[in-house]
């Protein structure tokens, strides 16, 4: 797969703390788990393994965080795209509030994480605004406030077109509803925190690593990378997210990839600082191609949102989200965008996080749809108790079969003719 252009810097790789020490593995090795993919669940996963005493080496292609956990918005925000009705109804009475329980904790899995392991990570948690720009989509905010309130959550509720002027500073939206347990972070820092984590723990990590062969030998999994060196294990958790390859047959299948695409600009003064989010929320919107922005901690604007599937071949290609910014917020018009960068996330056919087992000792963790960061952080908690003890009930969700996307080869180009259509119905912004 082609690399984003430009591959550097990103906002995040020209912000982070230093990387930590992951050299590539040279000599054959042996452990209790092999983890694939060094984004947010390999390393959580990691982390807490190896504070069970059970040893894990973690293998990437490139560098901790490389993927699209260094290259995302920095939005941490709980729950699914789902609501917590709907995840019962779905999910039953009993496996259904516990998984409205688990995902309702997220963003607090990330925010104690940094906290307790002292992590030099910029973040602030002052909630998230999902904005409504149609009546269905306030009908939509409306209900997921009361759902969220209704299970405890204190401080949720739904906001008016006057509110969401006064919070988010434009007048595009009729409302919205604000979640107290969103916030955002330096996303590369907290991959490189998680990283520095798991290693004071004893796990291993190796950048520069990649896995040519996963395959099951004499009762072992044995992991080989492109180099010939080796690890053998009793079990393997693959986490690669966006960056999936044919290592598990048929894993790439059963998603899409598209690049979320963003910008961010010069460091705003104080007193555009005032009229743009003045209270430092983050904020997305109901649209069915949603656009997502905040200010980050140097005081930067951020905005996301889809593009072009393919990899990027310059500016041009981030230019509608300069167009949307400025229209949401024309107080923007002259100021410079510093950073373009992307990263691919992975949608999955229902649009549910995605655990397989294909083959005794093996776990497959894939799907983020857009709450990555809370999701997989706490999804390795989880992923780690499961492999430790062998409990399956301590995974939050079911164990599913592979079920490869239909005429998958095409999603590609279908995937690109939406993107486009909504681009055009997107409330006059696109």
């Amino acid at each position: 797969m082609a690399e984003p252009f430009p591959l550097e810097p990103s906002l995040w790789a020209a912000t982070a703390n230093a990387a930590p020490s992951t050299p590539a593995l040279e000599d054959s090795a042996s452990a209790d788990v092999v983890i694939i993919g060094a984004g947010y669940a390999g390393l959580s996963t990691a982390l807490h393994l190896a504070e069970r005493g059970v040893k894990a080496i973690v293998l990437d292609a490139h560098a901790p965080g490389f993927g699209g956990s260094g290259r995302n918005g920095g939005q941490v925000i709980p729950g699914l795209k789902y609501d917590p009705d709907e995840l019962e109804a779905m999910f039953g009475a009993d496996r259904g509030r516990r998984l409205v329980d688990f995902v309702g904790r997220t963003a607090d899995v990330v925010f104690d994480l940094i906290e307790k392991h002292k992590m030099d990570v910029p973040r602030q948690r002052k909630g998230w605004i999902q904005g409504a720009h149609t009546p269905a989509g306030l009908d939509l905010v409306k209900q997921r406030a009361e759902q969220w309130t209704r299970r405890g959550v204190v401080g949720a509720r739904d906001l008016s077109a006057d509110d969401v002027g006064q919070l988010v500073g434009t007048d595009k939206y009729l409302g919205g509803w604000v979640d107290p347990r969103g916030g955002a972070i330096q996303p590369l820092s907290y991959a490189r925190g998680l990283t520095r984590a798991a290693l004071a723990a004893g796990a291993a990590i190796h950048g520069q690593s990649p896995v040519k062969n996963l395959a099951r030998n004499g009762g072992k999994w044995v992991a080989t990378t492109h180099s010939g060196a080796r690890v053998a294990a009793d079990r393997a958790v693959v986490a690669t997210g966006g960056y999936t390859g044919d290592l598990v047959p048929k894993l790439r299948t059963t998603v899409i990839t598209p690049n979320s695409f963003q910008i961010a600009t010069a460091p705003l003064s104080d007193n555009m600082a005032r009229s743009i989010l003045p209270e430092g929320h983050a904020i997305s919107d109901t649209r069915q191609l949603l656009f997502y922005f905040r200010r980050d901690h140097t005081g930067r604007f951020l905005m996301g949102g889809r593009g072009p599937f393919r990899e990027p071949k310059g500016p041009a290609d981030w230019a509608h989200l300069e167009r949307i910014a400025t229209k949401l917020f024309p107080q923007l018009k002259d100021v410079p965008i510093e950073f373009r960068w992307c990263g691919r996330v992975t949608l999955t056919r229902d649009f549910l996080p995605h655990l397989h087992a294909p083959a005794p000792g093996l776990l497959v963790d894939i799907g983020c749809m857009g709450r990555g960061i809370g999701l997989q952080s706490a999804l390795g908690v989880a992923i780690a108790e499961y492999v430790a003890t062998g409990r399956e009930d301590a995974l939050p969700l079911p164990i599913v079969p592979m079920r490869s996307l239909p005429f998958h080869v095409l999603h590609r180009a279908y995937l690109a003719a939406i993107v486009a259509w909504y681009r055009m119905q997107n409330g006059g912004l696109a």
